[in-house]
């Protein structure tokens, strides 16, 4: 689709789901019409097959709209040849429905492992559905769905202190679960302190509204390699995690490289050492 019919569907959408969202209560449980309308706007008419070897983990019920943990699964041996090369993550109740896009490579050992899990945390305005659409290589598409109980994640008042706001962001906790074994799946977790401002959370002082600030773009290399690159959104939740397996062929570096929508770049690297 050309790059202006695209950028148009999806404001057009994002108008829409505004209004709905903040200007009626019908949608206190997750509505199945949304789906449709959104991946008109975002995949036009390309077919969509729902799979059972890419799955959803998350509670039914949450305890906060603002941190819903989730998990994305791709049994690769289910999968039975169909490599994924991306993953969009979408929660269709939210004003900005499309949470992050996950970009992955061979470096992950997708095919090795068996099972590829990466686990996270994301907003809900509302109770919604998560759908998770994988791509590969070729342009085809495959869909998996699961409806959450969840609200009130995305837009709030906030009177926090903004000096201290901006002196905590950046800092990052980064680590890989040993023993490492080569050739076989690794677990790490990173974890950036971010304040994810939506652009709908409102000032206690004023009540105009914040404007968007939050990670933008996460870049995960080993041995300088690209490994995982992550294209984050305002529905990820405030102080993103990211936890993911992959598979160390050597010993060597890994590192992180996580950018905000102001420019700012922040990076942490450790040692990835066997046993």
């Amino acid at each position: 689709m050309h790059k202006k019919s695209l950028a148009w569907r999806i404001r057009l959408l994002f108008t829409a789901s505004l209004s709905l969202v903040f200007s009626s209560s019908a949608f206190a449980e997750a509505d199945p019409k949304l789906w449709p309308v959104l991946k008109e706007a975002y995949f036009a008419k390309r077919e969509m097959q729902e799979v059972d070897f890419i799955k959803i983990d998350a509670p039914a019920r949450a305890e906060s709209g603002a941190q819903v943990p989730i998990t994305y699964k791709i049994n690769s041996t289910a999968a039975n040849g169909v490599v994924v090369k991306k993953l969009y993550t979408f929660v269709d109740g939210n004003p900005i429905p499309l949470t992050a896009t996950f970009h992955l490579t061979q470096a992950l050992g997708l095919a090795k492992s068996g099972d590829f899990e990466l686990s996270t945390r994301i907003r809900f305005e509302t109770d919604a559905y998560v759908h998770l659409v994988a791509e590969t290589e070729e342009g085809q598409l495959y869909l998996a769905s699961r409806e959450i109980r969840a609200s009130g994640g995305c837009g709030s008042t906030d009177n926090s202190d903004e000096a201290a706001i901006r002196a905590a962001v950046g800092k990052i906790k980064f680590k890989v679960d040993e023993p490492v074994k080569l050739g076989s799946p690794a677990t790490t977790a990173f974890n950036i302190k971010h304040i994810m401002r939506t652009g709908l959370q409102r000032d206690a002082a004023t009540q105009g509204y914040y404007p968007a600030f939050y990670i933008k773009k996460i870049a995960f290399t080993f041995n300088s390699q690209p490994l995982l690159n992550v294209d984050v959104g305002v529905g990820t939740s405030e102080d993103p995690y990211f936890k993911f397996n992959f598979v160390p062929e050597a010993v060597g570096k890994l590192a992180v490289t996580a950018t905000d929508n102001e420019g700012k770049a922040f990076v942490s690297e450790i040692e990835v050492k066997a046993n």
